[in-house]
């Protein structure tokens, strides 16, 4: 009998790499756990408007998961054992939360770290003055805002005013049902020949940010024949009346004008987000989540960090530009018994970090800045970007191929619907993020987050996917073991 021919082996077909939505890939059941998650982080958004709330906020919730303040829970002498779970704090702004693993600290630790500052308006220093019986509140924006996107608008005001005394009073007046709003307000078209031939950067300079605060002057039996000012004059005894600050307390003062309002389900299919701070919050508050929602004890030790002022470049004592994370680990490393130089160089730079920052989305109505192929697309999961910076990669710290094989084997394992993307084309612009802080320690740090539309705008868009995937991923990545190099 003839032998039988060997069957020829059919060549596999070459692997394509799609981006494509994400909402097929939900594993069963997941999409209920997706819009949990979301209505959460919504509520959270809606609260968590300047950087100190969102400090309080999330110390509160790890406070309710049993989580202690790092030197008081090193106060007893002993050494801190695998499994503790510990805090500290800069300013009331920027915060690290600790879940200590069983590998020692100098191993490293796996950290994901996001930014609570937003784009805002700042009262400066002297802010009150008045103008044709108007009571204006003089501002200072800060980060990249477009100054037309902020007038006409009603805004809220947050923050904290320190008095002559000492006495702390904190702000809040704007988004409650019975509170008033504030305004920034704008030229009527009628008359708007002039300022319509400008461009968008000077349609509203900096100086014409002035919010709108009173117009009522003091009553004629309470008339100060002194005081020119009557408006203003009415309007700081309202503010000693009800908060006790006198005009010179603002000089010790930090109040923000935010966007009023709650952050809000959009589209007829509540497919995605609006809301203001999506820049970075939506990343500050996935990683937090991720480490609280962790059981067990972890193999390495894992970190959420967020912190304060990187939309200004992070300066400052509670930006990543500080010695925060280097005392904070010194002081972890002193309580676990093993601090010395070597040990804090060695867990830095073993650490392997996710620097959770925000990008931008692939916008068909400006697709002329846009790099289709390389953009991330709303709803098609985390988005991870390998280098930021702008034009040649200045600014940027590129994280490694071997760095970006174990991101992309951590999020496939644990089913994380994730994309690669860029922020827009090469030679329009770009951006950085806390990334080359953070790799200046020799880690490994790649930047991983949540794309968006109308970055930096008042009112900003997330898709859900996405918004649920962040903390999906970072949950796997702060679990992961990695091996030490």
């Amino acid at each position: 009998m003839a032998e039988k021919s060997k069957s020829k082996s059919k060549a596999p077909a070459a692997g394509f790499w799609k981006r494509e939505q994400g909402w097929d890939k939900l594993k069963a059941g997941e999409e209920k756990a997706l819009e949990k998650y979301c209505a959460e982080y919504r509520e959270f958004l809606s609260q968590a408007k300047t950087e100190r709330l969102t400090h309080d906020f999330l110390v509160k919730c790890a406070i309710e998961a049993g989580f202690q303040e790092l030197e008081k829970a090193a106060a007893g002498g002993g050494k801190l054992k695998p499994g503790a779970k510990v805090y500290r704090s800069c300013g009331g702004k920027t915060l690290m939360l600790i879940r200590l693993g069983k590998a020692p600290l100098s191993e490293g630790m796996n950290l994901v770290g996001g930014h609570s500052d937003c784009p805002r308006l700042d009262a400066k220093p002297y802010p009150l003055y008045q103008e044709d019986d108007l009571l204006l509140l003089d501002t200072h924006y800060y980060g990249g805002i477009r100054k037309y996107q902020w007038v006409a608008m009603p805004l809220a005001m947050y923050g904290v005013v320190i008095l002559r005394n000492g006495k702390k009073v904190n702000i809040a007046i704007g988004d409650q049902p019975d509170d008033p709003v504030f305004v920034i307000t704008d030229l009527l078209p009628h008359l708007d020949i002039e300022a319509g031939k400008k461009t968008l950067a000077d349609g509203i300079n900096g100086e014409s940010l002035n919010v709108l605060v009173g117009s009522r002057p003091v009553d004629k039996k309470e008339d100060d024949k002194d005081c020119k000012d009557k408006t203003k004059l009415r309007i700081l005894r309202l503010l000693r009346a009800s908060y006790g600050i006198e005009e010179e307390d603002f000089f010790s003062a930090e109040l923000e004008l935010v966007p009023a309002g709650a952050a809000r389900e959009l589209g007829l299919d509540r497919s995605m987000i609006l809301g203001y701070g999506h820049d970075d919050r939506v990343c500050a508050y996935a990683g937090a989540r991720a480490l609280l929602d962790s059981t067990g004890i972890p193999h390495r030790t894992q970190v959420a960090l967020i912190c304060d002022k990187e939309e200004i470049g992070s300066y400052g004592a509670t930006g990543m530009d500080s010695t925060f994370l280097e005392n904070t680990v010194a002081e972890l490393l002193e309580a676990c018994g093993g601090y010395c130089g070597l040990a804090l160089r060695r867990t830095l730079e073993r650490s392997k970090m996710l620097s959770a920052d925000v990008t931008a989305l692939h916008d068909p109505d400006f697709a002329s800045v846009s790099s289709p192929n390389n953009m991330s697309r709303i709803n098609c999961g985390l988005a991870v970007t390998k280098y930021t910076g702008s034009r040649g990669k200045a600014g940027a710290s590129d994280a490694s191929a071997e760095f970006a094989a174990e991101v992309r084997k951590i999020f496939n394992d644990a089913d994380v619907v994730w994309q690669s993307c860029e922020l827009g084309k090469v030679d329009v612009g770009g951006g950085g993020t806390i990334s080359h802080y953070m790799a200046r320690y020799g880690m490994d740090v790649i930047d991983c987050g949540v794309g968006l539309f109308s970055m930096h705008a008042p009112w900003e868009v997330a898709g859900k996917l996405d918004i649920y995937m962040a903390w999906k991923g970072y949950k796997a990545f702060l679990e992961s073991k990695f091996p030490v190099r």
